[in-house]
């Protein structure tokens, strides 16, 4: 059982159609609140919104001491990816290896198909990087930095602010990728998502997968989490939930670790639940406005 708490505590589950509030007072009262999570007419932000019309609070920053923690769920990142609306992004590759993520695994889920539709794919653009490390980690070829200047120089210019770097055998020996990264930093690039910091896979494609949503989703989610967080005011702590269940500091809070943040809150919520009344074996089914999610729960 959690402490009695010193002030309140919020937690909040943004969805794409409906955001829903529930909120315990200092003494104990649960107070619940649901909202449309888009009505610019009435208001900026939903769960803001929410947390204020509890609170009874006008606009501002909420005074340090008034709120004790707030938790959110969010399917910001889920619908940027379903919907599309993510941010425009190159994939900076090893030389060579530039149709390597739109080839992918070669899966057949239809083995007998004639015709083959590839997944589109989040980037839009590619810079092969002219560089190769060998899996022992010997150097091939060194970075051509001039050559990989200009292409993210091209890039850059044609209004790209988003670049995911992924190279062959990154994920071990990271000098490469580091170099590249600083080139793209110099060149003014906003959102720069490193393979081997985003996820140290072995395989080229999963790793490179990976890069490529936090690259393309946390532009999208870092503004709405700046604009909670400012409109809230550094006084008031705030969690988000992650895909994996546990939560994260908003300014740790990154795309890859977001695309299923809102449903599984409700996993979360439907095994606790479900343990409460006695049952350890459970099927989840959480329908929203964009997506429904399904779950199994099995003790």
């Amino acid at each position: 059982m959690d402490q009695a708490p010193s002030g309140w505590r919020f937690w909040i589950d943004r969805g794409g159609t409906f955001t829903d509030v529930v909120a315990r007072a200092p003494d104990g009262t649960l107070t619940t609140r649901k909202l449309l999570s888009v009505n610019p007419e009435q208001y900026a932000d939903a769960a803001v919104e929410g947390v204020r019309r509890v609170l009874g609070a006008g606009p501002g920053p909420l005074p340090a001491g008034l709120v004790e923690a707030v938790r959110m769920g969010t399917t910001v990142a889920t619908n940027a990816l379903l919907e599309r609306k993510g941010e425009p992004t190159v994939l900076a590759i090893t030389r060579g290896f530039g149709d390597a993520l739109r080839i992918g695994w070669q899966s057949r889920p239809d083995l007998f198909a004639r015709h083959i539709r590839l997944n589109d794919q989040l980037y839009d653009r590619v810079v092969e990087i002219d560089e190769r490390i060998r899996a022992d980690g010997a150097v091939d070829r060194p970075v051509d930095i001039e050559r990989t200047r200009r292409g993210l120089k091209a890039a850059r210019d044609a209004g790209f602010r988003a670049v995911a770097i992924a190279l062959v055998h990154g994920w071990r020996f990271t000098d490469h990728e580091r170099q590249v990264a600083g080139i793209a930093r110099e060149l003014g690039f906003e959102q720069i998502s490193v393979s081997h910091e985003v996820g140290a896979l072995i395989k080229l494609v999963g790793r490179g997968d990976t890069t490529v949503a936090d690259a393309y989703l946390s532009p999208v989610l870092r503004a709405y989490v700046d604009r909670v967080g400012g409109d809230l005011g550094e006084a008031t702590p705030l969690l988000f939930m992650q895909s994996n269940g546990g939560l994260t500091a908003a300014r740790a809070f990154r795309g890859k670790d977001a695309i299923l943040s809102g449903p599984a809150g409700g996993v979360v919520g439907m095994a606790e639940t479900a343990r409460a009344a006695g049952f350890d074996r459970v099927i989840g089914f959480d329908m929203g406005g964009t997506s429904t999610d399904v779950s199994h729960f099995a003790g």
